[in-house]
């Protein structure tokens, strides 16, 4: 796409393995499920594409093991056109994998088992240098090593590069190696679990951001599932309002917000349109079963922004 806005996925790449249940076992007990269903996904790997889906250009940084998943998962991100330079093949751990649960009214639960994205390294990104130094944005989350997100913060500082940080799985960090970050966005219990505040009101998440600021962050955005989310920073904090929809599965939207998000503000979309927009993006992905598969295409996404987003510019 000549002239697309580049963006680079330092992050993540599963395989998801998902359940349908109407409710979730008890210890001990057994339960049947409803369906199943097999895709690709990894917090990196969905979030870069969606960024593909709103139009983007992407690079993809990652590490997959030697095993069923492995190849194929390079081959889904040839098939919506991610560069795939820099997915390489490890033989000492196996591609990432992600069992998800879901009940029927869509809320989930996710344990990750993360393999070879333990594998991805600061000499990883050091050899994908030439590339990103050209991008516009980069991306990152917490399925990859502490060190090798500090590290490719920094990389993006000294290159003047928009960078985004999202802490999922919240895990103990140090916040002032993250502070560099052009954007920090975590969700309620992320950020919750980050700060030791309580987050299960919009008062609550203005606070908790607010503490995020103090702690050197320039922009902190928390997601607030179905009550849309929320921006802080030095000129105050703003309720960004959600959009309604029926959701069936909301496994992945949050991805679907960070990627559409950081491809928006890429091609000049000013800030409150990019997180309008963003929330809509993210809306649309929990009315259908899946992650990647439930992302909107542009063409799709434009139509639905034109008739519902009056008034959210």
């Amino acid at each position: 796409m000549p002239g697309s806005p580049r963006i680079a996925v330092v992050g993540s790449a599963n395989t998801d393995l998902t359940t349908f249940t109407d409710r979730f076992p008890n210890p001990g007990e057994t339960v049947f499920g409803k369906n199943f269903d097999l895709g690709f996904g990894g917090k990196g790997a969905n979030q870069a594409v969606a960024a593909r889906l709103c139009g983007a250009d992407v690079l993809m940084v990652a590490k997959v093991g030697r095993d069923l998943f492995g190849q194929a998962t390079i081959d889904n991100f040839s098939s919506f056109g991610i560069d795939t330079t820099h997915v390489h093949i490890v033989e000492d751990a196996p591609t990432g994998v992600a069992p998800i649960f879901v009940e029927p009214n869509g809320q989930n639960r996710i344990i990750v088992v993360k393999g070879a994205n333990d594998r991805l390294t600061p000499a990883d990104v050091d050899a994908a240098s030439p590339e990103l130094a050209r991008v516009d944005a980069i991306i990152l989350q917490f399925e990859i090593p502490l060190d090798t997100i500090y590290h490719t913060i920094r990389f993006a500082r000294a290159h003047d590069i928009r960078c985004i940080v999202n802490p999922a799985p919240a895990v103990a960090a140090n916040l002032k190696l993250l502070a560099g970050a052009d954007y920090f966005i975590p969700n309620e219990s992320e950020a919750q679990m980050i700060t030791g505040l309580p987050v299960r009101t919009e008062a609550e998440a203005a606070a908790c951001a607010s503490r995020l600021l103090q702690e050197g962050f320039r922009r902190v955005v928390v997601t607030l599932g179905e009550r849309g989310s929320l921006l802080a920073d030095a000129a105050g904090i703003r309720h960004v309002p959600p959009f309604p929809v029926k959701a069936a599965d909301t496994t992945g939207a949050g991805d679907a917000f960070i990627g559409s998000f950081a491809a928006f503000l890429a091609e000049g979309a000013p800030e409150p349109q990019a997180l309008a927009r963003a929330n809509l993006y993210a809306a649309l992905s929990t009315t259908r079963v899946g992650t990647q598969k439930s992302f909107a295409r542009r063409a799709d996404f434009d139509a639905e922004w034109a008739r519902r987003g009056a008034g959210k510019d």
